[in-house]
């Protein structure tokens, strides 16, 4: 079975969005979730219960990708 795997990157505000990447990240997250629509809302919870919240829209942004992943190979 196919899925996806979201990543969730944290990037602080002086690195660019288009620079934001895991290289450059303060963080990065990531959860397999069943479908593309839960890349851009399967993180949500994990983001708000983290330690990382606090920084959200004041010192630090999220970005997310979405990446296809096979099943056993």
């Amino acid at each position: 079975m196919n899925g996806f795997l979201a990543v969730v990157l944290i990037c602080a505000n002086t690195v660019p969005v288009q620079a934001c990447e895991e290289a450059t990240a303060t963080d990065v997250l990531k959860t397999k979730v069943a479908s593309e629509i839960g890349c851009a809302t399967g993180w949500q919870e994990i983001i708000a219960r983290s330690e990382v919240r606090e920084g959200i829209g004041r010192s630090a942004y999220l970005k997310t990708q979405c990446r296809r992943i096979r099943a056993g190979g």
